[in-house]
């Protein structure tokens, strides 16, 4: 049973923040005792009313956590696990687990044993893709198509989107590694494709130097999928498209509803965007509990990350 959870963010951006929020919820409703600290580069934010210590760098941490949240920028993921694994029991890593040009560094990366280590990808826990995993069967499909395509600048309110880390590449951002959840849900349903092609750039007058757009096709046995994903949609598209023997499914996770098109119907979802982060944080504490049997480690997400760079090897 678990009475007490202390915890450090590194980095307080946006993610972070709702993972705090959410942390608090679950924390109320079990009964925990939540403390959290912070690495960041300043003091700043009502948020900080919520952290007991703010350090400005993670060699100054004094603590050993029960978790480290590492939610900093994609490019500083391996340099903070390394130096915050001295600090931490477990760690939460934000997806993805490194930027592109990293990959070879992250599978050198050694585990330390007895210790849990977990890569975020929360849209495996949205109920669209829940119900997926759960009703249809994966050798019944023979195709799958998949698209998420949103408008870059309208991701974070009140934020440039050229300063954040998604508009360069230098920073591990790009539509590739940024919109890794894809990736992430089809190998959750599908497994690893056995051959991959994949086209990646920049077409669109955004002013970024990332790419914004990343097309795949992927081949499995029994199966093809084809990916898109872009930052210039203007009108946010998040769906899957499923094509079997029987039927076309479309799993709408924008709008959180599945439709059976040949027979006409179709079943809503009422969920937010926190209820199924809620549902990865919960699934992480019963891991950390040991109620979950502890999953993949670094493996997958490294795995996932060069698909994502049309890598199989």
């Amino acid at each position: 049973m678990l009475k007490e959870l202390k915890v450090c963010f590194i980095g307080i951006g946006s993610i972070a923040k709702r993972h705090i929020k959410n942390l608090e919820k679950i924390c109320r409703q079990d009964g925990i005792r939540l403390t959290i600290d912070a690495v960041r580069r300043k003091k700043c934010g009502d948020e900080d009313e919520k952290i007991r210590t703010v350090y400005t760098a993670i060699d100054q941490l004094q603590d050993m956590y029960d978790v480290i949240f590492i939610t900093n920028p994609t490019n500083c993921h391996m340099e903070s696990l390394k130096k915050a694994e001295a600090y931490g029991r477990s760690f939460f890593i934000e997806k993805p687990l490194a930027a592109a040009d990293q990959i070879g560094e992250a599978e050198v990366y050694k585990e330390e044993e007895g210790k849990l280590y977990y890569v975020a990808c929360p849209l495996r826990y949205n109920a669209v893709i829940q119900y997926i995993k759960d009703k249809v069967k994966p050798e019944k499909v023979i195709s799958v198509r998949s698209i998420s395509s949103s408008y870059l600048p309208e991701w974070r309110a009140g934020v440039d989107y050229r300063s954040t880390y998604s508009a360069h590449s230098s920073m591990g951002g790009g539509v590739s590694v940024d919109l890794i959840h894809e990736w992430d849900y089809l190998t959750y349903l599908f497994g690893k494709p056995i051959e991959i092609k994949s086209f990646q750039g920049r077409k669109s007058a955004l002013e970024i130097d990332s790419e914004d757009y990343a097309i795949y096709i992927a081949e499995y046995s029994d199966k093809v999928v084809e990916l898109h994903l872009d930052y210039f949609g203007r009108k946010t598209i998040r769906e899957i498209t499923l094509f079997t023997g029987e039927e076309t499914i479309v799993g709408d996770i924008a709008n959180h509803a599945i439709t059976y098109l040949k027979r006409g119907e179709t079943i809503t979802f009422c969920e937010e965007r926190d209820d199924y982060q809620i549902r990865e944080l919960r699934h992480f504490l019963n891991m950390l509990r040991g109620e979950n049997e502890p999953e993949y480690g670094l493996r997958h997400a490294i795995e996932v990350l060069k698909i994502s760079q049309g890598v199989l090897a």
